[in-house]
């Protein structure tokens, strides 16, 4: 038994030009492609006008969907990867199949992307092609191997990302209200911008003492959270406000719940209401009405006594 050693050969020896050769390869042997897919691809032309341009191969697979794909015997380039873009959308195909001699790893993870953020019925492949020969045997055989395809997996990070791109522009949005409403009230939030985090932190005259605004689907709360950086600090600090509970609540017109939380190093004192939703805008005006005027009540209830601890600090 004789066995030969694998070797690489050039594509540009076997196709000279991607469109009159390999393209034109490729649409009478489908095949070769096919054998790496879950799917069959059945090529319809050849230099299909998308506009002003052309897209190498279109045609379907055997479920149905509309398949482009777009061929380059180079290293992969920005151009190519516009192109794909464009001709998935303008033909409305389902599949785009980008083959490509050498791909970069930054059009990889453009593929991958384009996965993660398209609808479940959307895919992108990106193929590396070779061709090789086994010793010197005068015949040539393609090979192309995945190195980029969907993936439930990729669907689901998809999937996840966009639902909390969307928590967060309600959260901005939300916030932008907030701060117009206390604008219209204090000067408290003069120097704050909307966040997309689920709270909004309030200076109280002392770094690591804050008024913070805390909104989540189940609650609107105004807390003094007091995180110094060390807990034996964080506890002197509330033991030292809790000594001055009463005129704490006094000033403040109303009682709160005081949380050492001796099993974590921060601490806090809150005002809390419940069963408000920050994803139901219809909540939105209770929330604001609330933290409002947890808010301003508890700068006047806190700074005071915040301000004669720093001065003992």
């Amino acid at each position: 038994m004789q066995i030969g050693k694998i070797r690489k050969v050039p594509l540009r020896e076997i196709w000279r030009r991607e469109d009159s050769d390999f393209s034109a390869w490729l649409e009478e042997n489908i095949d070769y492609l096919n054998d790496i897919f879950e799917f069959d691809i059945s090529v319809e032309s050849r230099e299909e006008a998308v506009g002003p341009f052309r897209v190498d191969l279109w045609g379907e697979d055997n479920f149905g969907q509309r398949v482009i794909i777009e061929n380059q015997l180079e290293r992969t380039d920005h151009d190519h990867l516009g192109k794909v873009i464009t001709y998935l959308t303008n033909l409305g195909a389902n599949r785009a199949v980008w083959i490509a001699k050498e791909p970069r790893k930054e059009h990889i993870r453009a593929i991958e992307w384009l996965n993660e953020i398209t609808p479940d019925d959307t895919s992108f492949y990106l193929v590396k092609v070779e061709a090789i020969r086994i010793g010197d045997h005068p015949v040539a055989a393609p090979q192309f191997t995945i190195v980029q395809g969907p993936s439930v997996e990729s669907k689901q990070i998809g999937a996840e990302k966009k639902e909390f791109a969307k928590r967060h522009q309600i959260r901005l949005d939300f916030w932008k209200e907030f701060i117009e409403e206390m604008n219209g009230t204090s000067n408290l939030c003069s120097n704050l911008s909307p966040s997309k985090d689920n709270w909004l932190g309030i200076a109280l005259g002392w770094s690591g003492v804050s008024i913070n605004c805390v909104v989540s689907k189940n609650y609107a709360r105004t807390e003094v959270y007091i995180n110094r950086g060390d807990i034996d600090e964080n506890k002197r600090v509330f033991d030292f406000l809790a000594d001055r509970k009463n005129d704490i609540e006094g000033d403040f017109g109303g009682s709160l719940e005081w949380e050492r939380m001796d099993d974590k190093i921060t601490s806090r004192i809150k005002f809390e209401q419940q069963d408000l939703n920050l994803y139901n805008r219809e909540d939105w005006a209770a929330m604001i009405e609330h933290m409002k005027h947890g808010a301003i009540k508890m700068e006047t209830a806190f700074r005071k006594h915040v301000k004669s601890l720093k001065t003992k600090n």
